[in-house]
């Protein structure tokens, strides 16, 4: 059992890497412009060029893949010099800092042709500033240089004595024409290896945030309908293969099948139409503002419920298929020819073989419930991973659907780990050398 699982953690660790790599050329391979999603669509050549830049798209791919999965701090502090830290802020801010040999943090802006250097003192947050114009490299040009880091949680390089325009997005400002400003850009991150999968373009908050509280509310949706449904399916398809061709049987066969073809965008409507808008009984979106979605109990109920009744047919008619196929088996006839009761041979000889193929199911579903309850998160308005995932990819934002895409994947791989130890204790004769 323990080779079988270290096997299946590689395997886990390859799958990600061939999943992120696969992810970031559909990204990159697809039609849009993040420039003109953030700035609009009168946004000039100079100022898309720019803002490419400050963000690191102006890099080549595989440049950029490296940096998200392993981040771009190591590469920028050869760069600077110095080792680069990252604090976290009284007011819960994340900031970017080079580390003196006196354990000191410094960053520096640009003003005019002067280098401003803010020094801190990490054990009293005191800082103070002056003027920093050694730090300055003269090339056989003329031209001074410089890289450090700048207010913007960046590492970049300054130059001065050159004729080049320079564009900047400043906060109540708008784009500020200056010369002489940044002519590179690193944004600094940790990388997804190391929990840092960048900052959001769509939204500029850190994607570890943002996913996590995402991540958050799908698992509260997906645990309740999973908790509700696995269990309701289980045993109503136990009861109906066990009579199959029965009152019973065609019964819950029938309606099996009624709900798991109806689409969840229609199954979602009907719900909000018949219980929100005619009845008044439950509200039809969920929003739920600061709050925790277990705070608001009355905006899950139609999510879930929608959820519950297509998963319930679904899990249903699997669980039924494989109760009839095991009834009628060899050894199922012979221990009735025995003359073993009847709720023995079902519950002790029967049941376990039965769930075999449902347990197989329930595992992929857990998978899919996390990623792909994509169109009930967007027919209520949840705030969930689905829904995340599918705003990102519409707006092109390549750091949180790498992320998204990730979380996923650990998913799908850890739930098969489980499906394979609950078979050895389900069918003994199931081994893992």
């Amino acid at each position: 059992m323990a080779k079988f699982i270290l096997r299946r953690m590689i395997l886990l660790v390859l799958t990600m890497l061939l999943v992120s790599a696969a992810v970031f050329l559909i990204t990159e391979s697809s039609p849009g412009n993040v420039a003109r999603n953030v700035l609009g669509s009168f946004v000039t050549p100079e100022q898309e060029a720019s803002f490419l830049a400050q963000i690191g798209l102006d890099k080549p791919a595989y440049v950029r893949y490296i940096y998200w999965l392993a981040g771009s701090d190591w590469h920028a502090s050869r760069k600077v010099g110095l080792t680069l830290r990252r604090i976290k802020t009284e007011a819960g801010f994340q900031e970017w800092w080079a580390e003196l040999s006196d354990g000191r943090l410094i960053r520096w802006k640009l003003q005019g042709e002067d280098l401003i250097a803010t020094v801190k003192n990490p054990s009293d947050s005191t800082e103070e500033e002056f003027i920093d114009n050694d730090r300055w490299q003269i090339d056989e040009q003329g031209v001074g240089t410089f890289w450090g880091v700048s207010n913007s949680n960046s590492a970049v390089k300054w130059e001065k004595g050159a004729d080049k325009k320079i564009w900047t997005f400043v906060m109540g400002s708008g784009w500020m024409e200056t010369s002489g400003g940044p002519v590179e850009y690193i944004p600094l991150k940790k990388g997804f290896i190391r929990g840092d999968p960048g900052v959001s373009l769509r939204t500029g908050r850190p994607v570890a945030n943002s996913l996590f509280t995402r991540l958050r509310n799908s698992l509260v949706l997906a645990g309740i309908a999973f908790l509700i449904v696995m269990p309701v399916a289980l045993f109503l398809g136990m009861v109906a293969g066990l009579k199959e061709g029965s009152l019973r049987d065609r019964i819950l066969s029938v309606g099996g099948m009624m709900f798991s073809v109806i689409p969840e965008f229609a199954t979602g409507i009907f719900l909000i139409l018949i219980m929100s808008m005619w009845l008044g009984w439950l509200p039809g979106a969920t929003v739920f503002g600061e709050k925790a979605p277990w705070e608001r109990l009355d905006m899950l109920i139609l999510p879930v419920l929608t959820l519950t009744l297509v998963e319930l047919g679904y899990v249903l008619r699997i669980t039924r298929a494989s109760m009839v196929e095991v009834m009628r088996s060899p050894y199922i006839r012979t221990a009735f020819l025995k003359g073993l009761p009847y709720r023995r041979i079902v519950f002790k000889h029967a049941v376990k073989n039965a769930l075999m193929a449902p347990i197989t199911v329930i595992m992929l579903h857990v998978n899919w419930l996390m990623g792909g309850i994509v169109i009930v998160e967007v027919v209520f308005g949840y705030p969930g991973l689905g829904k995340y995932l599918l705003e990102s990819a519409m707006f092109k934002d390549i750091n949180a659907l790498e992320a998204g895409a990730m979380v996923l994947v650990i998913l799908a791989v850890g739930t098969q780990l489980i499906a394979d130890i609950i078979y050895t204790f389900l069918n003994p004769r199931i081994r893992y050398g």
